[in-house]
């Protein structure tokens, strides 16, 4: 669309709006282009020359004599459609203890690709995967753990191990299914919300949010203490032993 005849006041503000509705699961890319011209019609003093700026010599509209008629700005936007948040997945251990538990993500609405094995990646390049699936579509997806800060997701994936194991590719429904096999071995009780980012490279972001619950622990031993007499003290000794540095 097209907005003209806005006028600006010198050190003004000019908000303009975006809206985005995507329609497919895929990445978007436009731009906001805004063309600036003096309100009187006068041309600005600049001339382009050979040590002119590069980057503001392509925004330029020069007159057949050289100076500026008028500038322009250019605003790259990408638009990632982003699907609704499911339900919480909850994942529930007791602290000390270990849980696997096997986890499946259903990511609706994916666009097919058009080679023949899809990657799927994590943060850490040694932990890349080939998954073929027999269908001559192939999909990429990469997948990471989002926490509310970094100090959370540290001690989250000092617990946590995800692995995945299968990805199944319907072609009518365009629904694709990836199976996650998740290991938590939680050292305290703890409550933590995240989220399991999906993306796939034909576009789409997929967020599933998980809620890992770490219950009260065992009691590690009783600790005995036998009175020698009245008004005397009794003393026990026992060790505790670090799970970390």
């Amino acid at each position: 669309f097209h907005l003209t005849g806005i006028r600006l006041d010198p050190k003004g503000k000019l908000d303009i709006p975006v809206l985005f509705m995507p329609e497919e699961m895929k990445t978007y890319k436009t731009a906001v282009v805004i063309h600036v011209m003096r309100e009187n019609g006068e041309n600005w003093p600049y001339k382009v020359t050979a040590k002119s700026n590069e980057d503001l010599n392509r925004n330029v509209i020069l007159t057949e004599n050289g100076e500026t008629q008028g500038i322009l700005w250019v605003y790259p936007i990408q638009g990632m459609s982003e699907a609704p948040q499911p339900k919480s997945v909850v994942i529930r251990c007791q602290a000390k203890q270990r849980l696997e538990q096997r986890v499946e993500m259903m990511l609706i609405g994916v666009r097919p690709a058009s080679r023949n094995s899809a990657t799927v990646h994590t943060d850490d390049s040694s932990n890349t995967q080939e998954v073929t699936d027999g269908s001559p579509e192939t999909l990429e997806f990469l997948y990471e753990l989002q926490c509310q800060s970094d100090e959370i997701k540290s001690q989250l994936e000092s617990w946590l191990g995800m692995e995945l194991l299968q990805k199944e590719w319907d072609t009518e429904s365009r629904i694709v299914t990836l199976i996650f096999n998740v290991v938590f071995a939680p050292s305290k009780p703890t409550r933590t919300e995240a989220f399991l980012a999906v993306q796939c490279t034909t576009g789409g972001l997929w967020k599933f949010p998980l809620l890992f619950i770490a219950t009260e622990p065992e009691v590690d031993d009783v600790i005995n203490i036998e009175a020698v007499g009245l008004n005397k003290e009794s003393i026990v000794g026992f060790k505790l032993t670090s799970q970390t540095r």
